[in-house]
């Protein structure tokens, strides 16, 4: 398992160790020991799928105050996935990095709590995972708009299929303070 820093403290992208042969492959997707190896020891309580067609952008979520940080990988197809530092008082507040995850490279990413957390679906269709540290929450749901000029998260595509509730999240200078996620260092 090879751990690759992105530009956002925290988020890290995960390559497992595949090993393969005419018959397929094989890889561990999670191993808590070799993460705690690596300084990362989160409890996951909730697994989440979704399927998304081409197109198709989900985000930018985050829950406060009850956050969740997401251990996110695809197993079927292709997405550009993005975590946007949303933390009150972080030196990155505003930042976001991505990654592409797909079935074929395999990787994982892991997005701890306090981020926003979206992707687009690049391929025909996408099936992608979520391992989550907290459950879901109704009441600590939440969210920032996808386009957000002030974040100039640089998606891959300009007109993308967006529920309502992601097309109405408001701009992160809209959120009020105490809807937002506090920087511990």
């Amino acid at each position: 398992m090879k751990l690759v820093e992105t530009g956002l403290p925290g988020c890290v992208v995960i390559e497992p160790q595949v090993f393969g042969d005419q018959r397929g492959f094989f890889f561990e997707s999670f191993n808590a020991d070799r993460l705690a190896a690596h300084g990362l020891t989160p409890a996951f309580v909730q697994g989440n799928v979704s399927s998304s067609t081409r197109g198709v952008l989900r985000g930018l979520h985050y829950q406060w105050p009850k956050p969740q940080g997401k251990y996110v990988s695809v197993v079927e197809g292709e997405v550009w996935d993005v975590a946007v530092d949303i933390r009150r008082g972080s030196p990155t507040f505003g930042q976001w990095t991505a990654v592409v995850l797909s079935a074929e490279n395999k990787r994982h990413f892991w997005i701890p709590e306090g981020f926003a957390h979206g992707f687009v679906t690049l391929s025909e269709r996408a099936v992608f995972t979520y391992l989550c540290t907290a459950t879901y929450d109704r009441e600590a749901d939440a969210g920032i708009r996808w386009n957000d000029a002030s974040l100039a998260v640089d998606w891959p595509l300009a007109q993308p299929v967006l529920s309502d509730k992601d097309a109405r999240a408001p701009f992160l200078a809209e959120v009020p303070e105490e809807r937002l996620p506090v920087y511990a260092p």
